[in-house]
């Protein structure tokens, strides 16, 4: 039948000759062929449905995955385009390529995904998982707090990543006991049995009712979503004109509120508006649920949306105005040895005051400007320096796209002291949005004298302080000083003098912000 239709294997079935070219170039060792081959194929069956649920074509994209350092980005493009999304193969695949990388926390994640999704054979994907946990828990037994404590023998106990599954659970169990004691602090041994079911829950759920505790909160819209949290808008059934945010985050994750903790006792009273209140949280042995305040205005992102949607720049005395505020709170973030670690527009909610401003209390903050600014939140990435010995060096990125300063950029170790460049380079990406509307990118520019810094790629317009904003971008990239807090309030009251210097900027400043409000408002 072959010989009279003159149709071959490969012509019934087109991938089969690439697989046999790939494993050719695999077996002899030919990785620079085998990768292009892999790139090629993909290629050229991408958008074939035909091969949408084939596990051989799976398998290359992994090979494809192996081979780059953004397997987030591949992944992602497997998902849209629907690569085996229903076979449980898919996630076991990227849990076991995440677990080898010890990007522990992304690889439970992966098998959620798989687990909420109904992915088949679905008992044989949470068996994987229920295995994985139990390595985990090996892991974690295993693992010593030594690290943390700041025994000097040896580069892997002084060189910590502050981000990685292991250090955040050396450091959980460190503050276990004063956790526990904290105010609004609620432990369940047990899985969430409530009524909802947490995994159903998307960014589109709207109306249900989550039971926690004695308490019950109507879900009204989801405010934020990441890779394993979603945020909603709440209120307590008891009280239905007041609104709080409800993060809901799987595996559970009390670092959170114990940062918001350790701002409720460092962070001065007259300054603590600036940085976000955790009401309680409710943790379970499968999920941890943070019950925050709720802003209603939006954030700095919705901000710089706004203007640049319409084309036009962010004005520039708002720009320094916010830079001021971000200077503000870093000034005081850091004088109490914590660190944000995801310093971002997003991150930033908008605080507006609820009466008329008025440009004479501006300079003391006197009036409704103390209730105006900026409020810092999602702390899930800081860093508390107290629980760290001095003299410990950092390494590792807070993989946050656009903000990742030139030490993680080049892979190199940021000291303890000098830590706080990761919040200083952000904010200068921030500053970076406002003003151009792009995220920043750096590069090396000779200077008068013959030296080399590190200056954004995009000029300064004519008409802005162009002096002004190269200060706070030259300095801000290029150091790394003991005294943090010096340099942050030197160009902060080096802002405000400008500010202040002139009657009409702070007159503009206010109409822009009472402009603002009343648009944050409506939409």
């Amino acid at each position: 039948m072959l010989a009279e239709s003159g149709e071959s294997p490969s012509d019934r079935d087109p991938l089969l000759q690439w697989l046999l070219s790939i494993r050719e170039a695999h077996d002899g060792g030919n990785f620079l062929e085998l990768e292009e081959l892999v790139s090629n194929c993909i290629d050229n069956f991408k958008d074939d449905i035909k091969y949408r649920d084939d596990p051989r074509f799976l398998q290359i994209w992994f090979l494809h995955l192996g081979s780059s350092s953004d397997f987030e980005t591949i992944f992602k493009e497997m998902e849209k385009r629907k690569i085996c999304i229903r076979s449980s193969l898919l996630y076991e695949l990227y849990a076991c390529f995440l677990e080898g990388k010890e990007m522990w926390q992304e690889a439970y994640w992966a098998y959620q995904i798989g687990i909420s999704r109904e992915a088949e054979p679905l008992e044989r994907l949470k068996s994987a998982c229920s295995l994985f946990l139990d390595r985990m828990s090996d892991r974690v037994n295993a693992s010593s707090l030594e690290k943390i404590d700041g025994d000097k023998s040896s580069r892997s106990e002084t060189c910590i990543n502050p981000w990685s599954d292991s250090t955040m659970d050396n450091l959980l169990q460190k503050i276990k006991p004063s956790l526990s004691k904290s105010d609004g602090y609620h432990l369940c041994n047990k899985a969430y049995s409530g009524k909802v079911d947490l995994s159903s829950l998307r960014a589109s759920s709207k109306n249900k009712t989550l039971e926690l505790g004695k308490r019950k909160y109507q879900i009204k819209g989801c405010t934020g979503q990441g890779r394993f949290a979603l945020v909603f808008k709440a209120h307590d059934d008891s009280t239905p004109d007041e609104y709080v945010a409800l993060k809901i985050q799987t595996p559970p994750f009390p670092w959170e509120f114990y940062i918001y903790r350790q701002l409720d006792k460092r962070i001065p009273d007259q300054q603590r508006s600036s940085f976000g209140f955790a009401k309680r949280m409710h943790l379970y042995s499968d999920y941890s649920i943070l019950v925050c305040d709720y802003l209603s205005h939006g954030t700095l992102h919705d901000v710089i949306n706004s203007f640049w949607v319409v084309r036009k720049p962010m004005e520039e005395v708002l720009c320094v105005y916010y830079t001021i505020e971000m200077l503000c709170m870093l000034e005081t973030l850091h004088d109490v040895g914590l660190i944000h670690g995801d310093f971002k527009p997003d991150n930033l909610l908008v605080r507006c005051a609820r009466g008329e401003l008025k440009e004479d209390d501006y300079k003391k903050r006197d009036g409704h400007w103390r209730e105006q600014g900026l409020c810092l939140i999602d702390w899930g990435r800081a860093i508390d320096l107290h629980l760290f010995p001095s003299q410990v060096e950092f390494e590792g990125s807070c993989r946050t796209s656009g903000f990742r300063c030139v030490e993680m950029q080049e892979n190199k170790r940021w000291k303890c002291q000098a830590s706080f460049v990761a919040d200083s380079y952000n904010l200068c990406g921030v500053a970076h949005l406002m003003l151009h509307g792009s995220y920043m990118e750096i590069e090396r520019k000779r200077t008068s004298d013959a030296d080399h810094v590190y200056m954004p790629r995009l000029p300064f317009r004519r008409y802005w302080n162009c002096k002004l904003w190269e200060r706070l971008f030259k300095e801000l990239l290029n150091n790394a000083p003991n005294d943090d807090k010096m340099l942050l309030r030197d160009l902060r009251e080096c802002f405000e003098e400008y500010l202040c210097s002139d009657p009409q900027l702070l007159r503009k400043l206010k109409d822009l912000l009472t402009k603002l409000k009343l648009s944050l408002c409506s939409a």
